[in-house]
């Protein structure tokens, strides 16, 4: 029952729209998962892309573009602005007042070279914020300055004008005005967001972090306290303090799960479907997969991105796709978008144990073939490589 009270949360209980699916449906999944992750990899597609695949099925990416401020214009009214919330995310503009604390926590939340550059260098920091207030939206690029020295465990070699705008950033000081081809173009908020979003009242940090807690219950369904906290990274004292009081008021209620070795907590009202019916390939920063100890307590499913992992130490490949069919992740899929080539390639094909490889091999080269159009390309093509690959080449057309 907790794996199908959270997949109905994350809203794997509803059917695909059998129509055009347009910006309605993306702010009804937007409503139900609250934020969207991006990253930078593209090897198949931008990743914040995919949930919205997951969830409707095929629908045109120029609709959430237009929704998040993408792209070489901002046509439309931007519904999505980009923060630090899961990592670097798209979130409804509703939510900009429930992540101002982190803002003024910059120095304390930020990464540690971003928070020494702006400690040892505030010149350069202030320097950044007038370019973008004279100049903006720009590139980091244009930003100018040099080569920062990175610290051991840091993985960027950041010029000083990036740096100084990622600190301004994670303050709020400045904001993504739009992404052009990934790259972020910085700009003032009061230029880039409404003035009702930006004069909108800014809730104390406890009462701020309590609705993001309480936005996580409602995606999660079913959730420990260490799932709640991770959903928007907060710390994990106040998680613990939020969740508490979400228990006090009983907007939570704590119940034991079978198999959990840990405290659960059941969100008011959460939907008990029967049984979850359909299929998803799920991106690696999925909402319903992105906290890796909670995809093993609820599934089963050992999972791990290998993107950072020498090729001759990976299992199972470079950018790997849980495959969920019904209620269970059964498979994943190694998987790349062969632009020269117009075909979708799996590198990769893995079963999990004791499934029905037959029927995951047809319904999992249904929906490659759904995911290759939608991308824009002519096929799907299946290396021999995983216990599943052969099962699955047989039924790709």
């Amino acid at each position: 029952m907790a794996r199908r009270i959270a997949l109905a949360a994350q809203g794997f209980a509803d059917r695909r729209p059998p129509g055009r699916v347009d910006a309605r449906h993306i702010r009804r999944v937007l409503r139900r998962v609250g934020l969207l992750q991006l990253d930078s990899i593209n090897v198949l597609c931008r990743s914040h892309y995919l949930p919205m695949f997951s969830r409707v099925g095929p629908y045109p990416r120029t609709t959430l573009d237009r929704m998040a401020g993408h792209g070489t214009s901002a046509d439309g009214a931007r519904e999505l602005f980009e923060y630090w919330a899961h990592e670097a995310s798209l979130l409804p503009l509703e939510l900009h007042p429930l992540v101002r604390w982190r803002m003024a926590r910059a120095d304390e939340e930020a990464w540690g070279g971003i928070v020494r550059h702006a400690r040892e260098a505030p010149d350069a920091v202030e320097a950044a914020y007038a370019t973008v207030a004279e100049r903006g939206p720009l590139r980091a690029r244009d930003a100018g300055g040099a080569r920062s020295e990175r610290s051991p465990g840091e993985m960027w070699n950041w010029h000083e004008g990036k740096v100084s705008l990622e600190y301004l950033f994670w303050a709020g000081r400045v904001t993504a005005a739009r992404r052009v081809n990934f790259e972020r173009h910085y700009d003032l908020p009061e230029r880039v967001l409404a003035s009702e979003v930006l004069s909108a009242p800014t809730p104390s940090e406890a009462d701020a972090q309590r609705e993001l807690t309480r936005i996580a219950g409602r995606a999660l369904g079913v959730a420990t306290e260490p799932d709640l906290g991770d959903y928007f990274r907060l710390p994990r004292a106040a998680s613990k303090a939020r969740v508490a009081e979400l228990v006090d008021t009983g907007e939570l209620e704590p119940v034991e799960v079978e198999g959990w070795d840990a405290p659960a907590y059941l969100r008011s009202g959460a939907r008990r479907p029967r049984a979850i019916q359909g299929r998803a390939l799920l991106s690696p920063f999925d909402s319903l997969v992105w906290f890796r100890p909670r995809v093993q307590r609820l599934f089963g499913f050992r999972y791990r991105l290998e993107v950072y992992t020498p090729r001759s130490k990976r299992v199972y490949g470079y950018y790997v796709l849980p495959f969920l069919l019904d209620e269970a992740l059964v498979a994943r899929v190694d998987l790349k978008s062969d632009r020269q080539e117009g075909v979708l390639r799996v590198a990769g094909a893995f079963a999990e144990e004791g499934v029905d490889r037959e029927r995951v091999a047809t319904e999992l080269a249904a929906e490659l073939a759904t995911m290759a159009r939608w991308l824009g390309l002519d096929g799907v093509t299946v290396q021999r490589n995983g216990d599943l690959a052969g099962a699955l080449a047989s039924v790709v057309p």
